[in-house]
């Protein structure tokens, strides 16, 4: 019996996918006590962007605790916000012609998500929230009832309420239902029992649902029907945000302006726990301190995402290479898919944020097994687990990610052969 065993709770989830001791890690590797070098496609579930110990956000987070700057500051006036606050503004607000203030909420994604519901809650007057099947939006009680997975749902024992769901994009694969007119007929109709939503909330991609991917035109339609329903757009960016999809924010190709946007994981690009609710001027309501806690703004996040944005995001650099390394992505993943024949893989996803989608969860689980083995860390997603997902740091090295697509082609194969086996 390890450590763990004899004294960490049993909620404890990815040591169980990959029961090693970890050490030390440095870019798109992780190291095990005995040496062993794993590739890693998991990457703090897309918290590490930018790669484990990234040098120049180590250096500059260094530098900090070396000169004893402000660690921990409630909400009090900051060095490393304002200079946060000022790179955020310069770097990423001002380039897209963009107007929002910043909430800094507690440190979780989840803690984001109940702040924008909160604020939507109460800028609108209205209680009830637009959500959308497969969507994630984290594990407290708000968010979750804003969550559609039945695992994370089901614990709370009793009833999730305040959310109407309406079906993702292309929810249905015959693509039979047009969801945005279902939902605008629904809240038009005084007799469809949904009553006048205060937001909506969507991923534009579906992490922990499965990579889909909603099309620009149907979040176009979106944010029109909050428009012309008095209601706010909220775009939950936690996960496909901070350059994964190829911009810094997923939803900038649909050319839309949501009200409110949450961000977390790799915010602080250095896997420091930080999550932030930029919120339209006109919708910032709060009272002070109506949205508490002794955590909001991480002083040593602040300075390391400040140090991400100055140096990946002062020009399109850095978004082109990760929009070719998504192409490579899709590529490899694409030929990968064709070894099983018709119907047994699919490729989903966009950008860096991509997957092979399984016939089950079964099938994907012997591989990602096999793939740890072989020394790639990779994980699933999807309502079944059944689409393994792939959210390596956005500075892998095409050799990394190239080694790294190859053990997972490597796993296919295998895995294939020994079903193969047993049904012969």
């Amino acid at each position: 019996m390890t450590i763990f065993d004899k004294l960490e709770s049993n909620v404890r989830s990815y040591s169980r996918s990959f029961p090693v001791e970890f050490d030390r890690a440095q870019g798109a590797a992780i190291y095990g006590v005995d040496g062993k070098r794993y590739i890693d496609f998991l990457a703090g579930a897309g918290t590490l962007n930018y790669g484990h110990n990234n040098p120049h956000l180590k250096e500059a987070l260094m530098e900090y605790i070396q000169r004893d700057g402000i660690a921990h500051g409630l909400d009090m006036h900051t060095r490393a916000k304002a200079e946060f606050l000022q790179a955020f503004e310069e770097h990423i607000l001002a380039p897209r012609k963009m107007r929002y203030l910043m909430q800094f909420t507690g440190p979780t994604g989840t803690n984001a998500v109940e702040a924008a519901l909160k604020i939507a809650r109460k800028a609108t007057g209205r209680h009830n929230i637009i959500a959308f099947t497969n969507g994630f939006h984290g594990v407290t009680q708000g968010a979750a009832a804003a969550t559609g997975n039945e695992h994370h749902r089901g614990v709370f024992g009793g009833s999730l309420s305040g959310v109407t769901r309406i079906p993702y994009d292309a929810y249905l694969a015959d693509d039979s239902v047009d969801s945005m007119r279902l939902l605008d007929q629904m809240i038009s109709d005084a007799s469809s029992g949904v009553d006048a939503p205060a937001a909506a909330i969507v991923e534009t991609v579906q992490g922990e649902g499965g990579l889909n991917v909603a099309g620009r035109e149907w979040l176009r339609k979106l944010e029109k029907l909050c428009r012309r329903h008095g209601m706010l757009l909220i775009i939950d960016d936690i996960q496909a945000g901070c350059g994964r999809t190829g911009s810094f924010f997923s939803f900038e190709p649909a050319g839309i302006s949501p009200d409110l946007v949450t961000l977390s994981k790799s915010l602080s690009g250095f896997g420091l726990p930080f999550a932030m609710v930029m919120i339209k001027p006109e919708y910032d309501q709060w009272e002070p301190g109506e949205h508490n806690g002794t955590f909001r703004g991480n002083n040593h996040a602040f300075v390391t995402a400040k140090t991400a944005i100055e140096k990946y995001w002062q020009d399109e650099e850095f978004a082109l290479e990760v929009q070719r390394k998504g192409t490579l992505l899709a590529q490899r993943l694409k030929k990968i898919a064709a070894l099983g024949g018709s119907g047994l893989f699919r490729t989903k996803g966009r950008g860096m944020m991509r997957g092979l989608a399984c016939r089950d969860g079964e099938l994907a689980e012997k591989i990602i097994r096999r793939c740890f083995a072989d020394g790639l860390i990779i994980e699933t997603s999807g309502p079944d687990s059944e689409v393994v997902k792939i959210l390596c740091p956005l500075l892998i090295s095409d050799e990394d990610l190239n080694a790294g697509l190859d053990i997972l082609e490597r796993s296919v194969r295998q895995v294939l052969a020994e079903d193969y086996k047993r049904a012969a």
